[in-house]
């Protein structure tokens, strides 16, 4: 770099009290006339009788850039000196194209930026970014150059709130190219299928889908606390999304398990499944699973629900009454599944458990609810929704028969700040 008019004075100012000054604090006692060189700054100043006056302009340096993912906008960190107070234009050069920015300094060693969108989707993964500063004194630095690295992909990707948002509504992979630090997850397994009904006798509903988050401060399921976010290297991880539990089509089963989900060695425990209503049999109890499946009714011995896992999903509820039809709900992420006394006539005469809300893609959604056991009414009923963790519905039937209802299947969501 040249050597400035500044430098060049700097040589001849003496230290020893004469009117040249040279240091990092201003002199006392100093008069009109008198000359102060900044040895912090590098830059000169004028007494003109009272006070010093800058006559040289600060010499901005970039030093460093912190932060080099592109492709939505990323705020970067900018260390140096010279930036002042006010007024520190950033220009980013990309293929022979710049683009600025003008920013407030947070001091006169650091700064942030945003970077511009026209050039967030002009880059490519590999490409080189170089940025400079200019100051409000006009003094330029030298540019630092960046390679643009590429985000991460797995799932359907959106944005929102400032984070970017990875959904995955069957298994895949996510792939890291390069470290990322408090990454948010939403893992939910399937809904366990609902229990068959036969000859009167309620099917239990199934259980939900185990149900962890990490998301800001949400809760996870079973009443447990927000879990901890993770730190990611550079790698590719499998994305598991488990399938729904399928529906119980006879007095010899309960509605089947659902399937686990996972991502980063951390799992979920499909719903259990709902128990088979029937006459007699040993299916009528509720399987366990991340939410537990509902007993059903039958003219035997009372059955119970399944139990749920700690920290993902409640147990399923069970008859109060031996013989009278009625049966057991499966339980959710959010409460236990109700138990019936007696049969009723509509979707909901055993309401399943809760669900949990979250606002990981930017708007609240309630998912893994336990399976509802069906009344006599057997209107508008359908096997749980896709990628909702909800438990299937219990049949009922007053004659031969009448099938259970699939659980739905699971989701994993990943979101992060880059």
């Amino acid at each position: 770099m040249a050597e400035t008019i500044a430098s060049k004075l700097a040589k001849r100012i003496h230290t020893d009290g004469a009117p040249y000054h040279k240091g990092a604090t201003e002199p006392a006692g100093a008069v009109e006339g008198d000359l102060f060189f900044n040895t912090t700054s590098n830059v000169m100043f004028n007494h003109n009788g009272t006070e010093f006056v800058k006559i040289s302009s600060a010499v901005a340096v970039l030093s460093s850039v912190t932060g080099d993912y592109f492709g939505l906008s990323k705020s970067l960190t900018l260390a140096g000196s010279g930036f002042l107070t006010s007024g520190l234009v950033v220009t980013f050069t990309h293929s022979s194209v710049d683009r600025t920015v003008t920013v407030t300094p947070s001091s006169d060693t650091a700064a942030t930026v945003t970077t511009p969108s026209a050039l967030d989707s002009a880059v490519s993964s590999g490409d080189t970014v170089t940025i400079k500063v200019r100051n409000s004194d006009g003094s330029s630095s030298s540019g630092v150059d960046i390679t643009v690295l590429a985000l991460p992909t797995g799932g359907t990707i959106t944005s929102s709130g400032g984070y970017r948002i990875h959904t995955f509504t069957s298994s895949g992979n996510f792939v890291v190219p390069s470290s990322l630090s408090n990454v948010e997850h939403l893992i939910i397994a399937g809904g366990g299928g609902g229990g068959h009904s036969v000859h009167g006798h309620q099917g239990g509903g199934g259980g939900a889908g185990g149900y962890r988050s990490s998301v800001g401060t949400e809760a996870s399921g079973g009443g447990a606390s927000t879990e901890s976010k993770s730190s990611l290297s550079a790698a590719t991880y499998s994305v598991v999304v488990g399938a729904g539990g399928a529906r119980s089509v006879s007095e010899a089963t309960q509605g089947g398990n659902a399937g686990t989900s996972s991502f980063n060695s951390i799992s979920t425990v499909g719903g259990g499944g709902g128990g088979a209503g029937s006459n007699g049999g040993t299916n009528r109890g509720g399987r366990n699973g991340g939410s537990g499946g509902g007993g059903a009714s039958s003219d035997q011995s009372l059955s119970s629900g399944g139990t749920g896992t700690s920290g993902q999903g409640y147990a399923g509820g069970s008859p109060e009454n031996q013989g009278n039809g009625a049966s057991g709900a499966g339980g959710g992420a959010g409460s236990v599944g109700a138990s019936s006394d007696a049969l009723g006539t509509g979707i909901n005469n055993s309401g399943g458990g809760s669900g949990v809300a979250s606002s990981v893609t930017g708007s609240s959604v309630t998912r893994a609810l336990g399976g509802n056991v069906q009344g006599t009414s057997q209107s508008g009923i359908a096997d749980a929704g896709a990628n909702t963790g909800t438990g299937g519905i219990g049949g009922y039937n007053s004659g031969t028969g009448e099938n259970g209802y699939n659980g739905g299947s699971g989701v994993v969501i990943i979101r992060y700040q880059l």
